[in-house]
């Protein structure tokens, strides 16, 4: 019984352990200013992007967090709004195949079709 349940623990954690991970730091785009970490992981069917501690945005309009590659947003890489200009921030986007190849986090303004800042992955 003992051995099941250790061998159980043992594939529950192996399961729940990020098969992806990729890190790199944001240089800003288009005049703007953008800085601090970023770290990307798969957990769950999806990835999950994480700004950290030291992320900062100068600010502008219209600003998303999106998985993407050649400073573009890949399809379905869109990640949602940036909730603020700094500090750390969790978003996440479905693992497929096209978002999986990302090779890029950008900080994309929508309203002007601009990358803002840019961290390539590794």
């Amino acid at each position: 019984m003992l051995r099941s349940t250790a061998l159980a623990v043992a594939l529950l954690a192996f399961a729940a352990s990020p098969s992806f991970a990729a890190s790199g730091s944001f240089k800003g785009a288009k005049g703007h200013t953008t800085t601090g970490s970023v770290t990307v992981t798969e957990q769950g069917g999806k990835l999950v992007i994480k700004l950290g501690s030291n992320f900062s945005l100068d600010g502008a309009p219209d600003p998303y967090v999106s998985l993407g590659n050649g400073s573009r947003p890949v399809k379905g890489g869109t990640a949602g709004v940036l909730r603020r200009n700094k500090g750390s921030g969790t978003y996440s986007v479905r693992a497929t195949k096209i978002t999986k190849a990302a090779r890029e986090v950008v900080i994309w303004c929508r309203k002007y079709s601009v990358p803002l800042g840019v961290a390539r992955l590794k």
